[in-house]
């Protein structure tokens, strides 16, 4: 599913909202959502799920082609956590 499907789909819910409303408050939440978890916070949407960074350890990786160690910076990714309900309804 791409932007414009869910961008379609809010406007057949809400059938007085035009495309370029519907966009502007995806993207709205997606900026906040965003923001929220590159400070640090968790992000939790129920019957969803929830976002929250997690931090990833400097450590010693190795060049596929040639074997050699490469230094791996820390850095910081994104753990998403499934709900019960949207892992129940994936399994139907």
């Amino acid at each position: 599913m791409k932007r414009s499907d869910i961008v379609r789909s809010i406007q057949v819910q809400f059938k007085h909202m035009r495309a370029t409303d519907a966009a502007a408050i995806l993207d709205t939440v997606a900026d906040h959502m965003i923001e929220s978890v590159a400070d640090g916070n968790r992000i939790e949407v129920r019957g969803f799920g929830t976002f929250q960074p997690r931090a990833r350890a400097t450590k010693i990786g190795y060049n596929p082609c040639t074997g050699q160690p490469m230094h791996l910076d820390a850095s910081t990714t994104i753990l998403f956590k499934p709900s019960r309900e949207l892992t129940k309804k994936m399994n139907e």
